[in-house]
């Protein structure tokens, strides 16, 4: 049994610098209804994803509420239980409802914060081999030092969910 949908496309966002959140100009990616975690253990069956797609420095838990961005890693958000209302891009960004099953892939740089979420609700986090996840609060000073460390962020090899052939790395390598 697999646990993903093998020609699953995902949805393709770009978001603006809006001057705090410098955001990326690769697209951050939602794959809605993924991951089949219909089972007893979601993480794991995540993290088992991720793992076997490069994706391994991982953590459970949910997303801050609070905006912030990560300016020197990329990441993927796993949903494993219940649901969030969070925006991506920042205060000019947009609101997705996300949950289990559904990942998102966020470019290095790209703001995040949830919104609300159910009481189950539980994420896997990962990221793709490199320097170790900084947390970014939005301010003038953070914008301008991570216009510079963005743009040096090493492009994964495959994609968390499809793996090498995956359409991340297609829709990141332009």
């Amino acid at each position: 049994m697999s646990v993903i949908c093998a020609d699953i496309e995902p949805l393709a966002f770009v978001f603006a610098d809006d001057g705090l959140v410098p955001n990326n100009p690769m697209p951050f990616l939602v794959y809605k209804g993924a991951i089949d975690v219909a089972n007893a253990h979601p993480e794991r069956t995540i993290e088992g994803l991720f793992g076997a797609n490069g994706w391994g420095e991982m953590w459970r838990n949910g997303v801050y509420d609070y905006l912030h961005y990560h300016a020197t890693v990329h990441e993927a958000l796993g949903v494993a239980r219940g649901r969030a209302q969070v925006r991506f891009g920042g205060d000019h960004g947009r609101e997705f409802e996300i949950a289990a099953g559904d990942v998102a892939i966020l470019p290095a740089g790209t703001g995040h914060q949830r919104l609300s979420a159910s009481a189950d609700f539980c994420v896997v986090g990962a990221y793709p081999p490199g320097p170790p996840m900084d947390l970014v609060r939005p301010t003038k000073e953070a914008h301008a030092k991570a216009l510079k460390s963005i743009p040096q962020v090493k492009l994964p090899n495959t994609d968390p969910v499809r793996g090498a052939d995956g359409p991340l790395v297609r829709l990141w390598n332009l």
